[in-house]
Formats: structure tokens, C-alpha cells, sequence
């Protein structure tokens, strides 16, 4: 009897077990499902995240604004133009030079000019043609000898003139509004490969490099990391909308080629030296005429 009741007991312990066993099994299958449906479902409708909403997307994955200087290069591209400077410097010292008497040497250097006006004054670096003898200008597949008009030696501008009308004279810019961190794009005649483009950004303004050989130099430099190198001084800087706002002049490197700095001359300066060379031969210049003498008051 008491076997019985023992097997009984097992038996209903035993069903009690399985079934507490089974509801804690459940119980917990669904509780991992509700919170699954919170995260996947119920928190995307919450305010703090949104599948649907723009408001809540980090600005890291919002696109950025393409990049695109194709509209700044086609403006300033035929405003742009190829010099060439001529002069005769030194004796050679061939074996025909032997022969018949030695000789002067030609040496040509080139660089870039910008367009400023209609009728044919075109602005350039005053290093490009101030040792020149003689200065040709290519533009539009044809060669012009070019008329000195005059050089402000301490701005490293000068200004020439060719003979030719309805010059597509390039869009003067500001660079007082010029901001660092602006794109800006370098056109000029980089090694003699003509209508060279390249891009970078304002890295700085109103640099100060002490390269100008003047008496009284004003150098105010735009810093850009737009690839300049040797031919491109005299060229364009534009902004993207194709807009002027500085000469190139210059790079600070110690291989003679491009290693990130480069510096152009503000436009708000080369109007002014422009204008007053075209107008006067010369530029303009306030001087302060006073004279320091000692006093004595006995």
C-alpha cells in the first residue's frame, strides 16, 4: 500500500515538475519576443530614433555638395594666356663659338597672363617680363608682340598690351570676401603645358613672405594649396564661380616645384596697380613727406 502511494506521489510530483518547467520556459519565450518587437519596431517609432524621419539622422550621413570646377575652368580658361619672355644674357662658349667669334645666348622663360580688359591689357607677374627684351603672348593659337605698358615692382605686377578687340576679359571677383577654406581653382601654364587646372582651398590671407625685391613692398598674399608651380606665375586664381580674385605669384618650396603652399596676389590690389598703369604709366602712391630733425628748446 504504501509502494502505492509513493508511486502515486512521484507520478503527481512529476507532473507538477513538467509543468512548471513548461509555463518558466513560455513565460521566458515570450518575454524575449516582446523585447525584440521593442527594439526592432516600438523604439523606431519612439522619439529617440526614426526609420521615416530626416530630423534625426546624424548630419555625418547626410551627402555632402558634389565638388564640381567644371563651370569655374570653362569661365576662366580663355581668359588665360601663354607668355613668352625673350631675352639675351651671357657669351656662349660653343666649339662654333670658337670658330666665329662667340656670341650672345637667347634664354626664354615663359608664363601666364590674365585678360583684364576687351582691348588687349593683359596683367602678369612683373618677374615674368621685367628682364624681357622682347614679349610674345599666345592666345587662341595665334602669337602677338606684346607693348610693355608698365610693372609695379612692389606688388610683382606688371601690365602688357596686345593688338587685338572683344577679348573674353575675365570676371573680376572680391578678394575681401574671399573666405579660408573656400575652394578655389589655379589656372596658368604650369612647365609650358598650357591651360592647366588645378583646385585647392584658401588656406590662409594677408600673408606676409618678404620675397618682394622692392623698397616698399606690399605683400598681402591669398595661401592656397591649389598646385601651383613654375609657368603658372602670372595666372589665374578663381573662385568657383570663375571669378578673379588673385595673380599667382609665387610657391614657398625648397625643390622649386609645388609641396602644398602657394601665393597669389589679391585682386582688390592688382585693380588698383592695373588701373593706375594703364592710366598713368605708373602707380599711385600715397607718401607720407614729413622729415624728423632734432630741436633743442634752449
Amino acid at each position: 500500500m504504501k509502494t502505492l502511494q509513493t508511486i502515486v506521489i512521484a507520478f503527481i510530483a512529476g507532473l507538477a515538475g513538467a509543468y512548471t518547467f513548461n509555463a518558466y520556459i513560455t513565460e521566458k519565450k515570450l518575454r524575449e519576443e516582446n523585447t525584440s518587437a521593442y527594439n526592432t519596431s516600438d523604439y523606431k517609432q519612439s522619439n529617440h530614433y526614426s526609420t521615416t524621419s530626416t530630423d534625426a539622422v546624424p548630419s555625418s550621413s547626410v551627402p555632402a555638395e558634389p565638388v564640381d570646377f567644371s563651370l569655374a575652368a570653362e569661365k576662366a580658361i580663355p581668359s588665360v594666356v601663354y607668355i613668352t619672355s625673350i631675352s639675351q644674357s651671357g657669351t656662349s662658349y660653343s666649339y662654333w663659338d670658337l670658330l666665329f667669334g662667340g656670341g650672345q645666348q637667347t634664354q626664354t622663360s615663359s608664363g601666364s597672363g590674365v585678360i583684364f580688359s576687351e582691348d588687349g591689357y593683359i596683367v602678369t607677374n612683373n618677374h615674368v617680363v621685367q628682364a624681357a627684351e622682347k614679349i610674345q603672348v599666345i592666345y587662341n593659337k595665334k602669337v602677338y608682340d606684346a607693348e610693355l605698358i608698365g610693372t609695379d615692382p612692389s606688388t610683382d605686377l606688371g601690365v602688357l598690351k596686345i593688338n587685338e578687340t572683344n577679348l573674353p576679359a575675365i570676371t573680376l571677383g572680391s578678394s575681401k570676401n574671399l573666405l579660408v577654406g573656400e575652394w578655389v581653382v589655379a589656372v596658368g601654364n604650369p612647365f609650358s603645358l598650357s591651360s592647366t587646372v588645378t583646385a585647392g582651398i584658401v588656406s590662409a590671407k594677408g600673408r606676409k613672405l618678404n620675397i618682394v625685391q622692392d623698397k616698399f613692398p606690399i605683400e598681402s598674399f591669398i595661401q592656397t594649396d591649389a598646385a601651383i608651380n613654375p609657368g603658372n606665375s602670372g595666372g589665374a586664381l578663381v573662385n568657383k564661380k570663375g571669378e578673379l580674385v588673385g595673380i599667382n605669384t609665387a610657391i614657398l618650396s625648397r625643390t622649386g616645384s609645388y609641396t602644398g603652399y602657394a601665393f597669389a596676389v589679391p585682386v582688390d590690389i592688382a585693380r588698383k596697380v592695373v588701373g593706375d598703369l594703364i592710366k598713368f604709366g605708373i602707380v599711385q602712391k600715397g607718401v607720407f613727406g614729413a622729415k624728423v630733425a632734432d630741436y633743442d628748446f634752449q
